[in-house]
């Protein structure tokens, strides 16, 4: 009885070439005439070549990992629960568009910086559940602080309370059920 010296009768390809040949020719990019015209190695000689490269990252993967994994990971979970809670923006498109509340928070912000004599401290947004129309507004508490002696609070505030409120039609397309502000500082221009 005959004993064969190679695994390549166990894997051998339906063109009769054996598996292992096809493995020790795979850095061969010339290839025989055999390769050139077989439809079954080329097939085999990718599907080595993935699973070389896959092999070749598991070793490649630095044990332990990288000191400051741990940090991105919480990170990424961090920013994922402060965009967690959305406002729904209607559209007249099918479908529906999602816009945290944080990023609306910072266009009423920039709203209200743009007012002025005021310089916006905090935003907070909160929608509300949908109403039986489907509508959805959102309540506003937001704190700012005001320069000194130019113009009225009044003024000021009215001001402001005017430029939110067409930040969130014109820009993000919601509608703002109340908006509390609360001015928490008085400042003084530098000269």
């Amino acid at each position: 009885m005959a004993v064969t010296q190679s695994t390549d009768n166990d894997y051998l390809l339906p063109c009769g070439r054996g598996l292992e040949e096809v493995w020790e020719r795979l850095d061969d990019l010339d290839g025989d005439d055999h390769d050139v015209s077989c439809p079954h190695c080329p097939a085999a000689r990718e599907s080595l070549l993935t699973l070389r490269n896959a092999t070749r990252e598991l070793i490649d993967e630095p044990d332990p990992p990288p000191p400051d994994l741990f940090g991105r990971i919480m990170s990424a979970v961090r920013a994922d629960v402060r965009r967690s809670r959305t406002v729904t923006v209607d559209t007249p498109l099918p479908g529906a568009i999602h816009v945290s509340e944080q990023a609306v928070a910072t266009v009423l912000r920039f709203a209200a910086d743009t007012v002025d004599g005021v310089r916006a401290r905090g935003c907070r947004v909160r929608s509300s559940e949908p109403d039986d129309d489907g509508e959805q507004t959102i309540a506003v508490e937001m704190t700012i602080a005001v320069r000194n002696g130019e113009h009225t609070i009044d003024t000021l505030v009215t001001a402001v309370r005017e430029r939110a409120r067409a930040a969130t039609n014109a820009r993000i397309g919601v509608r703002l059920g109340t908006l509390d502000i609360t001015v928490v500082d008085l400042y003084e221009e530098r000269q």
